[in-house]
């Protein structure tokens, strides 16, 4: 039976659309005079926010954009840099997007009622947490545990040392009785990597890109083609499964428990 269920922060709890970490890097990088598009911001979310940097810095059109400015490939101190103004940009928004997502409240009671255990992983440092989580607690969430890059050696995902720590700590030891949640990419890596049941949300996700108004302000055309778009990200992922958002989850934790009968 399930035991655990790990959710992300930024679009998958919090931050409807994940729209406080992208700001933050499109600002950092004009900063540095580059132009960057939400597409290029969007791609490796959920990474470590360094690593986050680094490879948008390794994409074509950024890359050349450097080289044209500086004449030069970039360098350990332009990452530090960049870094810096990230965090700090970052910080100024981090209280505004700490607003929690449909439905969150509700997934936990589930969890509680179900002796289902709680527990977040995510791509922000644990300065960075510390902001949101203490604002999400405000609101009702409080997960029982949750681990940063900072926590395992400063590694992001997708590796999978966040989740494994959670798996330690609580002594759990069938990889089959735990559901990872998350809103990237990197999200769904990194339950693959540390071979839980990984699941990706559409609604809100940094994938689909939306603030709340603007998704409801689609007409249904509208939304099932973003609806495909997103759910096919996650599926080229390799994603055990998808949700439209946490009113789901019971049906899901019903579902992969019957699938473990």
């Amino acid at each position: 039976m399930v035991e655990l269920v790990i959710f992300d922060w930024a679009g998958t709890t919090v931050d409807y659309g994940c729209f406080a970490p992208v700001q933050a890097f499109i600002d950092a990088f004009n900063e540095k005079g580059l132009e960057v598009t939400l597409d290029e911001v969007r791609e490796p979310m959920g990474a470590l926010k360094r690593t986050h940097i680094e490879r948008m810095l390794e994409m074509p059109n950024i890359n050349k954009q450097f080289v044209e400015k500086y004449g030069r490939q970039p360098n350990e101190k332009d990452v530090d840099e960049m870094l810096a103004s990230f965090t700090n940009k970052l910080n100024e928004g981090l209280v505004a997007s700490a607003k929690l997502k449909p439905f969150v409240l509700d997934a936990v009671k589930y969890c509680q009622d179900n002796n289902i255990r709680i527990a977040s992983t995510t791509g922000y440092t644990t300065a960075m947490l510390d902001v949101v989580a203490k604002e999400a607690e405000k609101q009702g969430y409080k997960p029982e545990a949750r681990v940063t890059p900072d926590d395992v050696g400063g590694t992001g995902r997708p590796s999978p040392l966040m989740v494994e720590k959670i798996l330690k700590d609580f002594n759990i030891t069938n990889k089959n009785n735990v559901i990872k949640i998350g809103d990237t990419v990197s999200d769904i890596e990194e339950g693959l990597n540390a071979g839980v049941y990984s699941v990706g949300i559409i609604e809100g996700s940094s994938i689909m890109g939306l603030s709340e108004e603007e998704y409801l302000a689609l007409n249904d055309e509208q939304k099932a083609q973003e609806i495909l778009r997103t759910r096919k990200v996650y599926e080229d992922a390799k994603a055990d499964e998808t949700i439209m958002n946490l009113s789901e989850l019971p049906d899901l934790v019903l579902r992969r428990n019957d699938a473990l009968r």
